[in-house]
């Protein structure tokens, strides 16, 4: 396969990463994730199978969205309760009868936070390997939440070489013959490819995948959709099996994330364990990552004369930063347009292979 990451992804437009140290430097430092709200956006608010006749209730930055299914099947997302429908008005954010935009996609609820005018479906995130129909077994689903805001857990995930020590008793240690990490970007997306030679097995492999080699070749994949505070993550493991993780970070208040994640394990022979087990291990890795998380997330909510320390492997979060303030200061401006496609399939790019 072409590996697409020859050359950087064509910018049509002002890029924001600027290449004068001191301004970038500028901008990686004046990061509040809390004072993040990104509209006009597509959100994965519960799976599907979450919702049915009974409401259940959701928020993105503490708006509230009550998801249901009408007697034919199709999904309504509204402000308030089904029960209190004669309160409902038109919001900022609803039509005439308070009801969201929404669209049922990837085995999710997406609701569209923003001018409902704008909720196009090419707005919703290129998921390609999970079934556009949804279907996928339970055991690959579950619910996680963190303790701190939605951007800061995202910017934990896209460095991934962290997963070296906060999970190394799950994804394996930082021994290696060598390491390459890769960060491009758009307007929309931002992505960190990073290939390691002969990588320490990871336990979860040994124990429950059959792997009886000590190490691995291994290229995992983070690519993050800025505006829907959701990222996908892929690995491909030689000898081994593929990683296929959607992990969505939604902003349910200024310190609390709801992430509904999904590992697509079909890929493993039934009679592999791993097919079972590796989705389950979120739970303890979403704890380990909770435990650094959490104590920096208030942090930033109070002043700090002090900047924050980066070291050379943090390329990817501090573009990450600058990305996600650029848009902000769009949206200020009231410039709510997509510069970028989110839609377009994305395998090339992540190095998915459905074969």
């Amino acid at each position: 396969m072409l590996d697409i990451f020859e050359k950087p992804e064509p910018k049509t437009h002002d890029d924001p990463i600027t290449s004068d140290p001191r301004e970038f430097a500028s901008r990686v430092n004046a990061w509040m994730p809390h004072d993040l709200m990104l509209t006009d956006a597509w959100f994965p608010l519960a799976h599907s199978f979450a919702v049915d006749k009974k409401p259940v209730r959701r928020a993105v930055y503490s708006q509230p969205f009550f998801l249901w299914r009408d007697a034919n099947g199709n999904v309504i997302a509204a402000e308030t309760h089904p029960n209190d429908m004669l309160a409902a008005t038109k919001s900022e954010y609803t039509d005439a009868d308070g009801r969201y935009p929404v669209i049922e996609k990837y085995g999710y609820i997406w609701g569209w936070l923003g001018n409902p005018d704008n909720a196009a479906p090419e707005h919703i995130p290129s998921i390609p390997y999970l079934p556009e129909g949804g279907g996928l077994p339970r055991h690959m689903l579950g619910t996680v939440r963190f303790d701190c805001c939605a951007p800061l857990s995202l910017e934990n995930l896209i460095d991934l070489t962290h997963a070296d020590f906060i999970h190394a008793d799950v994804v394996g240690d930082e021994k290696m013959d060598s390491e390459k990490v890769e960060v491009f970007h758009d307007s929309e997306t931002i992505t960190m490819v990073r290939t390691c030679v002969n990588k320490s097995v990871a336990p979860i492999m040994k124990v429950f995948g059959g792997v009886r080699d000590d190490v691995q070749q291994v290229r995992q994949v983070i690519r993050i959709y800025l505006r829907s505070h959701a990222a996908i993550a892929y690995g491909r493991f030689s000898p081994g099996d593929n990683v296929q993780l959607f992990h969505p970070c939604v902003p349910e208040t200024r310190d609390r994330t709801r992430l509904d994640y999904a590992m697509n394990t079909s890929n493993v022979k039934k009679t592999n364990p791993f097919r079972y087990i590796m989705p389950k291990a979120s739970y303890k890795v979403s704890r380990q990552d909770s435990s650094m998380t959490s104590p920096q997330s208030p942090r930033y909510m109070r002043p700090e004369k002090r900047k924050d320390l980066h070291s050379p492997l943090d390329e990817a979060g501090q573009k990450y930063r600058v990305l996600m303030l650029a848009l902000a200061e769009r949206q200020a401006n009231g410039d709510y347009a997509y510069r970028d496609n989110v839609s377009a399939d994305c395998s090339d790019v992540i190095g998915y292979d459905a074969k």
